[in-house]
């Protein structure tokens, strides 16, 4: 896998199409592996603006069928993946080409950490409250201690202060920003600043990563994941938040992978 922000995407990695969103049908490893190699390359370098990289699951999928705008927002991205492992399940039946295995970016997290520590691969970190965020960073630093993040902030800023904010990540070069507001609002600050992020190597957005990494919120068991039932876990932990939710975003998300899977 090559990352390559103006290069057409089919050109560059194999991917599987639910509907006209295009995912990666690559794995973890060779993910992370082309975030390093990308990072370390001339063409970053020479890049008018950093990669971006974002993900789906069942909700995203559903979301973007209601809502054009935010469709568009994943269709402009240089790369999806697979935050869902009901869309891997069903790509092994659907798909002359199936999705390896879910890319989940809190799985994918530990695994580019891992490679930016030996290779000097900088990160910023940006979302969450300042109690996850600083939580998330010291997890991540006491695991991989040779892990270079040259800055971190909170989640919480405005429209007015989102200029200066993203001057001092320019100001930092970092070669990763891992961005976690959550969808749509990720997905809103790249269409926004993407071209004034300029030095920045990639940017990938990351929902709830920092809830993970700050052990604020556990991760479902292993089991359970493997299965495609962490949503289950999540709902069970908050009903009150997320039981809407799936039971609106679910059966539309499987009936559009049923139908748009190839």
């Amino acid at each position: 896998m090559q990352l390559a922000a103006t290069a057409p995407r089919q050109e560059w990695r194999p991917v599987v199409h639910v509907g006209p969103l295009p995912i990666d049908a690559v794995d973890i490893q060779e993910t992370a592996q082309a975030f390093i190699d990308y990072c370390l390359s001339a063409a970053r370098a020479d890049a008018a603006r950093p990669i971006y990289s974002t993900s789906v699951n069942g909700q995203v999928i559903s979301l973007c069928a209601r809502d054009r705008k935010l469709a568009a927002m994943f269709l402009s991205a240089d790369s999806v993946n697979a935050d869902g492992q009901p869309l891997v399940f069903l790509s092994r039946y659907l798909c002359a080409n199936p999705l390896p295995e879910r890319v989940a970016t809190t799985d994918l997290f530990p695994v580019v950490a891992r490679l930016a520590a030996k290779a000097g691969v900088t990160f910023y970190m940006l979302g969450g409250s300042e109690e996850v965020n600083r939580k998330a960073v010291e997890a991540s630093l006491a695991a991989y201690p040779a892990l270079r993040i040259v800055g971190r902030r909170n989640g919480y800023f405005s429209r007015a202060e989102e200029a200066a904010l993203v001057q001092e990540i320019v100001r930092l070069k970092p070669d990763v920003l891992w961005l976690s507001l959550g969808v749509p609002l990720e997905q809103q600050f790249c269409m926004r600043n993407l071209n004034a992020l300029r030095g920045v190597g990639i940017v990938k957005t990351s929902g709830g990563l920092f809830d993970f990494l700050s052990l604020v919120k556990p991760r479902a068991p292993l089991w359970m994941q493997k299965r495609g039932l962490e949503w289950l876990y999540r709902m069970a932990r908050e009903p009150g938040r997320l039981f809407l939710r799936y039971a609106l975003t679910n059966p539309h998300a499987l009936f559009l992978m049923l139908r748009g899977l190839r």
